[in-house]
């Protein structure tokens, strides 16, 4: 079974995703450490995990694997998520693969020591609408990949 988790505590794509999840008919998790809206949906459903540090990261692990897409820009739960086999797309709309992981974990350590050292650095660039096209597109085209790859593997198993 496919379904969607959202790392939903600064996400900019939920109203998206939820829109293309029901094109597909794909059960969406949007997954916060504090009440966030949902639509009323039988597909969208909320999960809200204690304010623990990482406790939305740990639950969106122990769901992750084959058929699960997690939207996040947490680099370290992209990681995690990508080595249980789930499909993880950055609000952006890039996608992380496990070839790109590693590059994507040692910029963030870099990042991390330069802000560390000084004041100069900001943030991320702004959320764009090119960011937004990207992620709609990238969302689009994994859910068609996992929807043809089980179509694929249930024919499999039903060859004698």
């Amino acid at each position: 079974m496919i379904q969607i988790l959202i790392d939903a505590d600064a996400c900019p794509v939920k109203d998206e995703t939820y829109k293309v999840a029901a094109r597909y008919k794909v059960p969406v998790v949007v997954v916060s450490n504090s009440p966030i809206r949902v639509p009323r949906d039988p597909l969208v459903s909320r999960k809200l995990v204690s304010a623990a540090f990482d406790a939305a990261d740990d639950w969106i692990v122990e769901q992750a694997g084959q058929g699960t897409v997690v939207i996040t820009a947490d680099i370290l739960l992209a990681d995690r998520c990508l080595k249980l086999g789930a499909a993880v797309i950055a609000p952006t709309g890039k996608p992380f693969t496990s070839a790109s992981i590693g590059n994507a974990i040692a910029t963030r350590a870099i990042m991390v020591d330069l802000r560390a050292g000084t004041d100069t650095f900001g943030g991320p660039p702004p959320f764009t609408n090119t960011d937004r096209s990207r992620f709609l597109s990238n969302l689009d085209e994994t859910l068609v990949k996992l929807k043809r790859q089980i179509a694929i593997d249930a024919s499999r198993e039903h060859r004698p």
